[in-house]
């Protein structure tokens, strides 16, 4: 009974170790959104920026398969080279020991004050009433339940002689170098996470306390580090998995993570094998932690792999290509997204920015198909109704697929305004799927007109025309106000929709007056009249997008009042603010000069 609640404890308190690690990342991807967005905004093929970039990512969301995930969800979706990824895969190598070392700190007397941040982040995150301080209040939790996981742990391994005299001997009678990376390897597949592992090894190599004597870790830091090999390698399993149905090159990214740690658990293996002693001699030299020599050990491994390889970065993506072949008779034309990925699911503030990229796109891809269909209405001729066609069964395509991501988005843990973010982009893809639809309706006009043989009047075209060029300056700016979240710009917007809808009133005249002077015939009136009706709706679509950035259904009237509402609070906190100020300077006016009292009312203080 007394092994069976050890057993117990030990499952129960890796349980709370890795609730921890989660809630840490998601206070720290929380906290750390917009900078993460910027950080993989700027990619670039420096080795040396990538390395950094994937560390730093890698910190943010505590886990180095979570980094290489998204970055195969990257080159799957064509946004990131093979070599930019191999550079960021290398950092986030080097990033994910920074956990092992601060786990290893439960082995100085540190450990159980350590803890007291669950208590303090759970504190921040009920009473306080600021997004911000919540946030960093669970990634401050996080960490404090990361040590008292930590402690049950050793607690329970402590507790029970027998549980611990029992993998003591099974680990000094499996001392074979390759079983115990096979036995890494293993654990840390089953764990799917290395960190995990790590955490494992790490408080099973601190010393067991008998009778307040400290004996013998139940691993020894020379089977330690072999087990610390296995779980590099064990780590891309995640990754492997993850590329399954990906693109060629996602594979590829797949294959560059295991070569890099199977490459550097190779050497390491070669040269421990052959010097374990000195090599257990010279950690021992750098801390007297059994627990930190192995954390360090970490370290030691992944900075070391990384010097050795950043070197030959191109030829690692070249034998990653030569071990991945490319697929022969794939249909480049088949729609697809072009920015999502559901790998990117695992880091919220990525996804956010990614399915933005991916509503840009798809308006992009409305508005060059508008603007072919406009010109096969002016000049009749139909040379870009297949692209037409083509394109509007891709946007057909990801308005679907952006549909079902966002509700998976929406289920994740979001800050506030990308959840409002979110929430808005349900209506605007709706409405850019909607404006290419009037553009197939458009090339269908033009169809019909070359085939009746019916033309429109000069006087016609060029109101058409006139039209259609508002209606496209429409479009520049209801995506650069979306895209920029420019609220200043929302008033002229709405200028401009109002003269969209008064030019569509004059235009419906003019034709009216056309028709009953005999300038035009009945047929070529309809198409007139249907396609001014059609840009006229057009420029409501793209004031339901120019205006979601303040109305989640884009609703002009709901955004004008939540404008002037922020306008009204603002204007009411500064004249709080001003009174404030009044009455604190008023409260000294015993020891002052009535006249400087004066003065400050009067502004001249």
């Amino acid at each position: 009974m007394e092994v069976f609640i050890s057993v117990l404890s030990l499952i129960a308190g890796l349980g709370v170790l890795m609730i921890g690690m989660k809630m840490l990342s998601d206070g720290l991807e929380r906290s750390a959104g917009k900078g993460m967005r910027k950080m993989f905004g700027k990619i670039s093929d420096n080795r040396f920026a990538g390395i950094g970039v994937g560390a730093v990512a890698t910190v943010l969301v505590n886990s180095s398969a979570a980094t290489t995930v998204m970055v195969i969800g990257f080159v799957n979706a064509g946004l990131m080279t093979l070599f930019q990824a191999t550079s960021i895969i290398m950092g986030a190598n080097i990033g994910t020991t920074l956990t092992g070392v601060i786990i290893a700190l439960s082995g100085f007397d540190i450990g159980a004050y350590m803890a007291i941040l669950a208590f303090i982040g759970v504190a921040m995150m009920m009473f306080s009433k600021h997004d911000t301080a919540k946030k960093i209040g669970s990634a401050i939790a996080g960490l404090g339940l990361m040590f008292v996981g930590l402690s049950f742990m050793s607690g329970a391994l402590k507790d029970s002689e027998v549980l611990s005299g029992a993998l003591q001997d099974l680990f000094a009678a499996v001392d074979f170098p390759l079983l115990l990376i096979f036995i890494g390897l293993v654990c840390t597949a089953l764990f799917q996470s290395s960190t995990a592992m790590t955490a494992l090894v790490v408080t099973m190599a601190a010393p067991i306390m008998i009778n307040g004597v400290p004996g013998a870790p139940i691993i020894p830091m020379q089977s330690a580090l072999f087990i610390i090999l296995g779980t590099n390698i064990g780590t891309c399993i995640t990754a492997i998995i993850a590329s399954f149905g990906a693109s060629t090159n996602a594979k590829r990214t797949a294959i560059i993570h295991l070569l890099f740690n199977a490459i550097g658990t190779i050497v390491f293996t070669t040269v421990i094998w052959i010097f374990r002693d000195g090599v257990v001699w010279l950690f021992s030299r750098m801390t007297s932690s059994t627990q930190m020599q192995v954390a360090l050990f970490h370290v030691f491994f992944n900075v070391i792999t990384t010097l050795m390889l950043v070197p030959f970065i191109k030829p690692l993506t070249k034998l990653a290509t030569a071990l991945v072949k490319e697929k022969r008779g794939g249909d480049d034309e088949a729609p697809h997204m072009y920015f999502i990925d559901e790998r990117f699911l695992q880091t919220p503030p990525i996804a956010v920015a990614q399915v933005k990229r991916e509503v840009d796109h798809m308006a992009a891809m409305a508005k060059t198909n508008l603007k072919r269909a406009m010109i096969a209405v002016f000049t009749q001729d139909l040379v870009d109704r297949e692209k037409v066609e083509k394109d509007e069964h891709r946007i057909n395509f990801i308005n679907k697929g952006v549909a079902k991501y966002l509700i998976k988005l929406s289920s994740l843990a979001l800050v506030r305004s990308d959840e409002k973010f979110v929430g808005s982009l349900h209506h605007v893809v709706s409405d850019i799927e909607r404006i290419a639809d009037h553009a197939e309706n458009f090339m269908e006009v033009a169809t019909a007109m070359r085939e009746n043989d019916c033309k429109f009047t000069q006087e016609a075209l060029d109101e058409l025309e006139d039209m259609y060029d508002k209606v496209t300056a429409m479009f520049d700016e209801a995506m650069y106000i979306f895209e920029n979240n420019a609220v200043d710009r929302l008033n002229g917007f709405a200028a401009r929709e109002e003269e969209v809808d008064m030019t569509k009133r004059l235009l419906g005249n003019n034709h009216i007056a056309r028709l009953n002077a005999g300038g035009c015939s009945v047929e070529s009136g309809t198409y007139f009249y249907s396609i001014i009706s059609a840009l006229e709706r057009i420029a409501d679509h793209l004031t339901n997008i120019a205006f979601s950035i303040k109305s989640p259904s884009g609703s002009q009237r709901e955004a004008m009042e939540k404008i002037s509402d922020e306008q009204k609070r603002r204007t009411h906190e500064r004249k709080h603010s001003g009174k404030s100020l009044l009455a604190e300077h008023g409260d000294a006016s015993d020891q002052t000069n009535k006249g400087e009292v004066d003065d400050l009312r009067s502004g001249q203080h």
